[in-house]
């Protein structure tokens, strides 16, 4: 019989697991699997939306077994089984067909795939709740309050100096970062359901908005472009080249994000510029932020972030978000920091 410490150490080697997948429209899951004795024999995760979820990863990385041996086993996830038919099969089924015999997880799930833990018992599976769900609930804080909303999950992207410019007084910015920063940005794109910038940007950088790969070409899966702001926008823009793109004429956050939800998009990426950013950040809107820092010293031209802030006690906290597969992370010469927003006290 599993040991209550073996229990807990399980809940804690999934926390660590699910940091291998990325934040996004899906939280970040690990699952465990121990035998009847105790120990772990499989480990799994979820990379991010429209991958396999981690209960699917654990039990493939466990391969087949006879259900007789599966009765004995047990299933540790840090969030509850999903029961729900999206991109993916939902968990709760997929569990019980391995005919495992006991599922314990930390954190119930209230969205749309609830449901998991009563599938499982209505196949005569214990499904069991750790009585402490604190660790897992911090681990994907930002996406529960993202969902609690009813909005995307948004991250924000900055490129930089080391002073914190974009660009040169007289408006050069190409390039800032090195080729290893622009290269992850574009897997960071591939990743994101629609991409956000302002009128200024899409006029004065003409970017395409696409995600190509190391050698250019596009990924087979392409971000929605959305572009907000009144100003009237001159035709040929390079991100009109798609016609997966559209203006919303507002300067009004809350609009962006109505927009968002009718448009179905659950991971929104804020590119720029400093104005729209910033917005979202002073909204307390971004739940995570990735800062590209290159090691120059501009001294002037246009700031990252132009934030509302008057005195130290009003400025915007983060930290390292270690629970995630990078955090801090050299990129050629750049540094890329990865961080969250702090847990509201």
């Amino acid at each position: 019989m599993v040991k209550p410490q073996q229990l807990e150490a399980a809940l804690r080697t999934a926390l660590e697991t699910a940091g291998r997948g990325h934040r996004g429209a899906n939280p970040l899951v690990g699952a465990c699997i121990l035998d009847a004795g105790g120990n772990i024999i499989a480990t799994g995760y979820h990379l991010g939306a429209g991958h396999p979820h981690a209960e699917v990863d654990a039990l493939r990385r466990l391969g087949k077994i006879d259900r007789a041996i599966a009765a004995e086993l047990a299933m540790i996830v840090t969030l509850e089984p999903c029961n729900h038919t999206g991109r993916t099969g939902p968990c709760a089924e997929a569990i019980a067909k391995a005919g495992i015999g006991q599922v314990y997880y930390a954190v119930s799930d209230n969205t749309a795939a609830s449901g998991g833990a009563d599938y499982l018992r209505s196949r005569g599976i214990t499904a069991t709740q750790f009585s402490d769900d604190s660790a897992a609930r911090n681990l994907n804080h930002r996406w529960f309050m993202a969902k609690e909303a009813q909005r995307p999950f948004i991250t924000v992207k900055l490129a930089q100096s080391l002073d914190g410019r974009i660009n040169a007084p007289d408006g050069t910015s190409q390039w800032i970062t090195s080729d290893a920063s622009r290269n992850h940005a574009h897997a960071l794109r591939a990743r994101v359901d629609a991409i956000l910038v302002g009128t200024n940007t899409a006029v004065l950088d003409n970017p395409r908005l696409s995600a190509r790969t190391r050698d250019g070409q596009l990924h087979a899966k392409q971000p929605y472009r959305l572009v907000m702001g009144r100003r009237e926008l001159p035709a040929g823009l390079a991100l009109a080249e798609t016609p997966q793109w559209e203006q919303i004429a507002t300067h009004d956050v809350h609009e962006i994000i109505a927009r968002a939800n009718e448009l179905g998009i659950g991971h929104l990426l804020i590119e720029g510029g400093a104005t729209v950013a910033s917005a979202f950040i002073a909204a307390d809107l971004a739940d995570e932020l990735y800062c590209y820092q290159a090691p120059l010293l501009i001294g002037a031209g246009s700031n990252s972030v132009n934030l509302p802030t008057t005195t130290l006690s009003q400025a915007h906290s983060y930290r390292l978000d270690v629970a995630s597969n990078e955090s801090l992370t050299r990129l050629g010469d750049d540094i890329m920091l990865h961080l969250e927003p702090l847990p509201r006290s």
